[in-house]
Formats: C-alpha cells, sequence, structure tokens
C-alpha cells in the first residue's frame, strides 16, 4: 500500500492498486479509516472518499458479471441436460434438481395441472418431509394460482404471513413442515396454456433478485420445451414398440398360417395316399405343436400323437355328441377342444389338447383335421363298398324280406361284418323330444363298436345287435343312451332271430312291442317282448306257449317232475281258493300246514315276488294254458281211429 506522502499526494492512485489486485472491500475501508487517522486534508479525503465509492460500485458490478457469467454457464449445462432423451417423469426429476442448484435454494418442486384445474406436486428436492411429492393443490389455492392466472412469476418473502396469497388448509400444512418462508413460483406454459409450474423456496424470509427470478423463467421456458420434447419422443417410443411388438405378431401369424398351409397339404396327400389314422394324427399334432387323438366317438381310440387329452368314454361319448351337434369345433373341458368326423357309420372326433385357448384359424386347422379323418374313412368304405353293398342297403333288405337265395345273404352279411349263423335282436329307440339327431350319432357309433347294422327312421332308430337276449340288448341301449339325451328314450326290443330270414318278423315283433309299450303308458322305458308276460305271448308270431309256460312256471314244474311233487297242483288251488292256504288245503284234502310248506318251497322256487299282481296273473295264464293243454291232449288221445307210427307217434286219421 502507498506511504502517508503518496496517499495525500494521489489518494485516487491508492484505490487503484487495491481495484488491480481485487482486494476485498474491507481493505478499501481500512484505506478510508487510515486517511482519517492521518487527517487528510480535505480536498485529497473527498477525492479518496469518491474513488473508493467508486471502486467498491466496479468491484460489485464485476461480480455481479462474473456471478451472472457462471448462472448462464450453469444454465447452458442444464438446458444441455434438458437435451438428454428422458422420459417425461425423469425430466421433472432433473429440472427440479437443477433448478435447486443453479439458485442455490434450499427447496425446488415442479406441479402440473389436473383436468379439474387444479395441481399436484409431481417431483421435488431438498424436502426434508413426506408431505410434498403427491400433494393435491385445490383449485385457486396457493401462490401457484396467482402465477397461472396472470402467466408471470409471483413470489413472497415470507409466505404464511402474506395475506395477498389464497392460501389452502393442506398446502400450508406443507409450508409450515418443511419450515419454508421465502417462495418462487415460474409458470411452465406450452403452446399458451400453463401446463404446470416451478417452484424455488428458501427456509429464511429474504427478496429474491431480479436475476434469480430471470433464470427461474429461463429455466421454466426451457423445461417446457424440453417437457414437450420428452412427451413426443415417449410418446413415439410406445408407438415404435407397439409397432414392432405388432409386427412381430404379424410375423408370427403370417409364419403360423404357412405351416397350417403346409400341413393342410400334407395331410391331403396322406389321405391320397392311403395313410393310416397314426401317420395323419402325427402330422396334424407336429403342425399344431399339441397333443391330439383319434376316437370312433365312443371312447374307442383309433390313433393318437403327443400327449393326448385324458378323458374316459363316457366324457369321449359326450363330447362326440356335442361336436356334431354344433357342427365344428367346441371346447369340451379346460384346455381340450373337439372337432367332429362326420364319417357316416363311423362318427368320431378329433381332441386337442393345447395349453393355451387356440387361434381362429387353430380351430379352423382342427376342423380341417376331423375332415380329413373322414375322408380317410370315406375311402376306406369306398373300397369296401366295391366289395359288396352297402349296409344300409342290406340292413333295409332284411327287414323288409326282400326275397334272396340263403347263401346270398349270409355272403352279404360277412361283407358287413356280419355273423349270418349268430343269433341277432332287433332294437327300436324312439327319443321323446327334439334330439333324433343326437340319437342317430349315437346309435351309428354303438352299432359300429357292437358290429351290428344301425338304420334311422323317421323319429327313431332300428339297431340289429348281435345277441340271444332281446331284455339285455334293450336295458344296455336304454342305459347307455338315456345320460346323453335330455328328455326320455322309448326303447323296445324283440328276439332272437335265430336265422337272417326271420329278422323281418322278429322286426314287427319290435314294432309290436313298442306300440304296446306306448299304450301300456310305458314311454321312456325299456323292454323286450318277454318283459311284457302273457301281452308279449299274444303279440309274437310264433306264440311259444311252452317258452312262456317254462319263463313262468318252469322251476315248479321241473320240481313236480323231479320229486314227484304236487306243487303245480297245490299252487292251481291256491288261486282258486282265493289266495287261502287254508280253503286250499280243503279243496285238496290236506292240513293246512301241508300247504304253507308248499306255498314256502314254492317261494323258493320262483323266489320272493311271485305273489305280486303281475305275476300272479302270468302264474295263473300258465296254469290254466297247463290244463287246457292237458285237456286237449286227453281229448286227442280219445279220438277214434287214433294209430301209431312206425317210429312211435300217434297220428290222426282224418285230419
Amino acid at each position: 500500500m502507498a506511504d502517508g506522502k503518496a496517499l495525500s499526494d494521489s489518494p485516487a492512485l491508492a484505490v487503484l492498486e487495491l481495484l488491480a489486485v481485487d482486494a476485498p472491500p474491507a481493505h478499501f475501508q481500512e484505506l478510508l479509516d487510515r486517511a482519517r487517522r492521518e487527517k487528510l486534508p480535505s480536498a485529497p479525503l473527498e477525492e479518496l472518499e469518491r474513488a473508493t465509492m467508486l471502486a467498491l460500485k466496479i468491484q460489485a458490478s464485476g461480480q455481479q458479471r462474473r456471478q451472472r457469467e457462471s448462472v448462464m454457464a450453469d444454465l447452458v449445462n442444464t438446458v444441455h441436460d434438458m437435451t438428454i432423451p428422458y422420459d417425461p417423469d425423469s425430466l421433472l426429476e432433473v429440472i427440479t434438481s437443477r433448478a435447486r442448484r443453479l439458485l442455490g435454494f434450499d427447496m425446488a418442486y415442479i406441479s402440473l395441472r389436473t383436468p379439474g384445474g387444479g395441481s399436484y406436486v409431481h417431483s421435488s428436492d431438498g424436502d426434508t418431509t413426506s408431505l410434498n411429492v403427491g400433494l393435491v393443490v385445490e383449485k385457486s389455492r396457493g401462490l401457484g394460482e396467482l402465477a397461472h392466472e396472470t402467466g408471470a412469476p409471483s413470489w413472497t418473502s415470507d409466505y404464511l404471513n402474506d395475506d395477498r396469497i389464497p392460501h389452502g388448509e393442506q398446502l400450508d400444512a406443507m409450508v409450515r413442515a418443511e419450515g419454508l418462508h421465502a417462495v418462487m413460483v415460474v409458470p411452465i406454459r406450452q403452446g399458451g396454456v400453463s401446463i404446470g409450474a416451478l417452484y424455488g423456496a428458501d427456509r429464511v424470509v429474504r427478496h429474491f433478485t431480479p436475476d434469480e427470478i430471470s433464470v427461474m423463467r429461463y429455466l421454466a421456458d426451457f423445461a417446457a420445451v424440453a417437457l414437450e420434447k420428452a412427451r413426443l419422443l415417449d410418446r413415439s417410443r410406445k408407438e415404435i414398440v407397439a409397432l414392432e411388438s405388432a409386427g412381430v405378431r404379424a410375423d408370427a401369424a403370417i409364419a403360423r398360417l404357412r405351416r397350417l398351409a403346409d400341413a393342410r397339404a400334407e395331410l391331403a396327400a396322406l389321405v391320397l395316399g392311403g395313410a393310416d389314422p397314426h401317420e395323419l394324427a402325427k402330422a396334424a399334432a407336429a403342425a399344431l405343436g399339441a397333443g391330439l387323438l383319434v376316437s370312433d366317438g365312443c371312447g374307442r381310440v383309433l390313433a393318437g400323437a403327443g400327449q393326448a387329452p385324458d378323458l374316459d368314454e363316457a366324457r369321449i361319448r359326450e363330447a362326440a355328441l356335442e361336436t356334431h351337434a354344433a357342427g365344428g369345433p367346441v371346447q369340451v373341458a379346460p384346455g381340450v377342444w373337439a372337432a367332429p368326423v362326420g364319417a357316416g357309420e363311423e362318427p368320431g372326433l378329433v381332441l386337442l389338447r393345447a395349453a393355451w385357448e387356440p387361434t381362429e384359424d387353430e380351430r379352423a386347422f382342427l376342423g380341417f383335421v376331423g375332415q380329413a379323418v373322414a375322408l380317410l374313412f370315406a375311402v376306406r368304405r369306398s373300397t369296401a363298398a366295391a366289395e359288396g353293398p352297402p349296409r344300409e342297403e342290406f340292413f333295409d333288405a332284411l327287414l323288409t324280406a326282400a326275397a334272396q337265395a340263403p347263401d346270398q345273404l349270409a355272403r352279404q352279411a360277412r361283407q358287413v361284418g356280419l355273423d349270418p349263423d349268430a343269433p341277432h335282436v332287433v332294437v327300436v329307440v324312439r327319443p321323446e323330444g327334439e334330439e333324433h339327431g343326437k340319437a342317430v350319432v349315437w346309435a351309428s357309433s354303438y352299432a359300429y363298436r357292437g358290429s351290428g347294422l344301425m338304420k334311422a327312421d323317421e323319429g327313431g332308430v332300428v339297431l340289429l345287435l348281435p345277441g340271444a337276449d332281446a331284455s339285455a340288448a334293450a336295458r344296455a341301449v336304454s342305459g347307455e343312451l338315456s345320460p346323453l339325451l335330455t328328455g326320455p328314450v322309448t326303447v323296445a326290443s324283440a328276439g332272437p332271430a335265430d336265422s337272417l330270414p326271420s329278422v323281418a318278423r322278429v322286426y314287427q315283433e319290435a314294432l309290436r312291442c313298442f306300440d304296446a309299450l306306448l299304450a301300456l303308458d310305458g314311454a321312456g322305458s325299456a323292454a323286450s317282448l318277454d318283459d311284457l308276460g302273457f301281452l308279449g305271448l299274444l303279440l309274437s308270431d310264433d306264440q311259444d306257449v311252452d317258452g312262456f309256460v317254462a319263463s313262468v312256471l318252469g322251476p315248479v314244474l321241473d320240481h313236480d317232475a323231479e320229486r314227484m311233487t304236487r306243487l303245480a297242483e297245490t299252487l292251481e288251488a291256491y288261486f282258486a281258493a282265493g289266495s287261502s292256504p287254508t280253503r286250499a288245503a280243503g279243496g285238496l284234502h290236506v292240513h293246512p300246514n301241508t300247504v304253507t310248506r308248499r306255498l314256502e318251497r314254492i317261494t323258493e322256487l320262483l323266489g320272493p315276488g311271485w305273489q305280486r299282481p303281475e305275476r300272479a296273473t302270468e302264474a295263473q295264464l300258465a296254469l290254466r294254458l297247463l290244463r287246457a293243454r292237458d285237456v286237449l291232449r286227453r281229448r286227442r288221445e280219445a279220438l277214434p281211429g287214433r294209430r301209431e307210427g312206425a317210429d312211435g307217434s300217434q297220428d290222426t286219421l282224418g285230419t
């Protein structure tokens, strides 16, 4: 520093020396104090005071310029940071953090406008409580509302004590909890519309400088541009992702369609090449990438590939009816889809087991697989038809008793898979309701499974089945078909037919049995002529009296013949006495206990229900037939002119 003589000679030079080394303001004050202590003359002292004042102004101006340059540099860096691709949420967090660091605020935060007119705090930096982020600001409340209305910055040196601000309870609670006093807010505008606000706040009472307000305004304007850019970029990214995803799906769909088209061609080639169902199932399963099973509709598996569906025979039969009724692929169980195989006498279905819900294209392909299997069956039937008559035509010929030589009938029967030497029964089936189609589909598969024949007529179905027990056949048909339909099923049967020419006669008996069931209010039941008792005897063409008597009283008659007992006579007397053992004993001239013991023996032979009205009636009819036959026999024996034949038989002359 200059000495005393220099200070008195040139006070301004001393100030310039301090200014040149950027001395702190205290040094300038020390220079003035020294001049006053040394009692510097009035003129140099005034010059020194004037020079010191100007120097401090120059120093403050330079310091302000450097600070502004620093702020502008930080602002440029902030703008540069905003050009980095951010999603909108991340960008708002960056802006909040930069605003706080740039201007040295204790806290900075950003609020966004809501469609209803209010706003909420989106992001915050420097907060010390959890009350800030997510805080909903009521409409027309807070300092930000003033900024939104005017479109210009608003500020206060002491928020809670400023009556100009429309205070809100929740907002004031947050300001109080954070300990904020000085608050400045600048609106963030896009296209002339306020979309949010940038806040800066300090925890002391102070006034904001014009430079701070200006920088905050620049920052809000840059934030608006960057936010719009980020939103456009984010929307573009989402659209690109959506387009890429749609492209991937489209490529996958095209590849799937090509694969299924190639598989269709492969299946067609297999059918035309005479492949078996196993090859067809394997190719279809490979194309769909799932397990596949081919069934004949009655539970019998014809072919399979992959992890086939696990359904029991009863469920497969139900699924066959459902698919044929729907006429296309349907879901029959969780993860299991079925398509019909319309193959005439061999109806069935194709079952698909998939861990996903098949697409429309995959369901259509499953339906094509069913058609391919049906075509394969049709080709096989065409080959068989070239060697013999169609099954339905042959069955029609049997039912109508068309004139044919026995050896020709036997040959045709073998060609359609029927044993001409085995007994057969005829079963007439008629569902009550509108489910004739389901019954036909079921009957076709049932006849195919049982090596029989089937014919659909108006409202019903006729079956020719191997076997000698017509009653058992009727019960089996009713027991299997009834659970599959919603309405009752009437089943009538007759037989057995011991030869193919006798099928027509047995068919007529089955029809009479069916008519009798309806007349007796037996719709929905199952019975044969044998089950109808004496009514069946009357309806039968051969009127097998011996068979009827044996079916009713056989055990009793056999017991009398083997042991020389009188059970049949006792039974007749019992009925004649009005089911009174005492009166029966008087007619037989035996003790009542004897009659009681004989009746107990009869119960052991015929079963405990022989005294029920229907069985008692049949027993009385059988006894009368026995007595009538005995009377007729005695009358024939008493006729004159009878002679023994050469073989010991008797003949009646003139008859």
